[in-house]
């Protein structure tokens, strides 16, 4: 290793040691918000796009009254057509419902959510990743009224 490669390198270790000695002095004393997210977070989403929600006239489905607009009884199958590559299916209700999704990727795991109204009155609002032609289930006990959406 030449003189200027250790060099640097020493100057990276002591940058790493400086930006760690901010990080702990700039932390706050208190646990935070799991929910919160930091402004910065929200500027580098808007830069880089963000993943496109899957288009509602993609998703076809047996309880469908019109396009994006599902009428669910107890249980509904989703057949969403396949996206092309990774996408957000948003899924709202002013009901609770649960979900049932197999994970995107070669992963052979399925996830059920059972997602619920926020506080605030805009409702339960689930996404699921997809990546290729898939199945969703959907159910609301006592049925609900579901709307696929793409934000």
């Amino acid at each position: 290793m030449s003189g200027q490669q250790k060099a640097l390198l020493a100057t990276l270790g002591v940058l790493l040691v400086v930006l760690f000695a901010v990080a702990l002095g700039a932390g706050r004393g208190d646990r935070g918000d799991p929910a919160a997210r930091h402004p910065l977070v929200d500027l580098l989403g808007g830069v880089g796009g963000g993943r496109s929600a899957v288009d509602p006239a993609a998703v076809d489905a047996d309880c469908a009254e019109a396009p994006g607009r599902l009428a669910v009884t107890d249980r509904c199958a989703l057949r969403v057509a396949d996206p092309g590559g990774l996408r957000t299916l948003v899924l709202r209700s002013p009901d609770a419902f649960t979900v049932r999704a197999v994970a995107p990727g070669d992963a052979d795991v399925t996830v059920t959510d059972e997602v619920t109204p926020a506080g605030d009155g805009t409702g339960a609002v689930a996404r699921v990743a997809v990546d290729r032609a898939t199945t969703v289930l959907v159910s609301c006990p006592g049925g609900c009224l579901v709307t696929v959406t793409r934000d």
